[in-house]
């Protein structure tokens, strides 16, 4: 068998407490959200996780096949808060509850794969070891979210702190996700453009920076955008594990134009319902056809 992207990323519990102050427990993590759109999409995708036996019902929130699905049960699992503070869940207070077991080398199933998506939520979920493995077999994906946002251990807040290890791992990492603020923390500058053309000096082959307002590309030729288009933002959960799986699978078979507007396409649509996108290759190409009228 071989998988077009191995995600790796724990499956956490989530509570969340919007601004009107409903609760809502749910699974959540960006492995889920990531496989769910490349899934979606036709991709075949695997979903490599750890977690304590006593809560593998967590698994059945993924959207994959069983036999896509490799778990290694473990002594903690990964659990969150989140209290969103707008409507639009641009901001929020988060706390990590438990911090999950730490993936290795020895996770990693023996499979093919074009791409190693390394999906982590915190500081300590990978070690540099891993990237460096996994790009002697594959094309290396990697959200920075997992390698910036720390974890106190005495209370469980959160925090973000720049990438001691940037520099030596980016020239390992083909495609690099950031988000804008994330962007600004690794290079020192709230440009996104001149921060891409950083994160790609510094080795990095394909950037992506998502915003509120787009999602941006850079190659190391070219700075292509595609723009937002969600109707509403009651899905705004999982908007750059969305957009990244889709847009690093679509690669493998298309351009930089292409794939970014599936993408695009694809979180634009995902972000009008709560939840990992649930939809269809078809339904995406339908809402292109919609509200992307001027790039096509």
């Amino acid at each position: 068998m071989k998988y077009d992207s191995i995600i790796i990323g724990h499956i956490t519990m989530d509570i969340n407490t919007d601004s009107d102050g409903v609760t809502v427990k749910q699974e959540g993590g960006a492995v889920l959200y990531s496989s769910a759109s490349a899934f979606a999409l036709g991709h075949r995708v695997a979903a490599v996780t750890k977690l304590p036996e006593k809560d593998k019902d967590r698994l059945n929130a993924l959207k994959l096949d069983k036999e896509d699905v490799f778990c290694t049960y473990c002594e903690s699992p990964s659990n969150m808060v989140n209290i969103y503070l707008t409507p639009d869940r641009e901001r929020r207070n988060s706390t990590c509850s438990s911090v999950g077991t730490p993936f290795n080398a020895d996770d990693l199933p023996e499979t093919d794969t074009e791409i190693y998506h390394f999906a982590g939520l915190v500081f300590g979920d990978f070690d540099g070891g891993l990237i460096k493995a996994a790009a002697e077999k594959a094309k290396v994906a990697v959200d920075v979210q997992g390698f910036l946002r720390h974890v106190n251990r005495e209370n469980g807040s959160m925090y973000f702190e720049d990438w001691a290890e940037k520099k030596e791992l980016l020239p390992y990492i083909h495609f690099l996700k950031t988000d804008a603020a994330e962007a600004e923390i690794l290079t020192g500058t709230a440009d996104r453009k001149k921060a891409a053309e950083i994160m790609y000096s510094w080795g990095a082959k394909e950037i992506v920076i998502t915003h509120n307002t787009e999602v941006l590309v850079y190659d190391g030729k070219q700075v292509y955008a595609c723009p937002i288009r969600a109707r509403n933002l009651s899905g705004r959960t999982g908007r750059g594990d969305t957009t990244f799986a889709a847009y690093i699978c679509e690669r493998l078979y298309k351009d930089i134009p292409s794939s970014l507007l599936t993408a695009t396409a694809t979180v634009s649509l995902k972000m009008e319902t709560p939840g990992p996108f649930g939809g269809t290759r078809e339904d995406v190409e339908k809402y292109i056809n919609e509200f992307y009228k001027d790039i096509i």
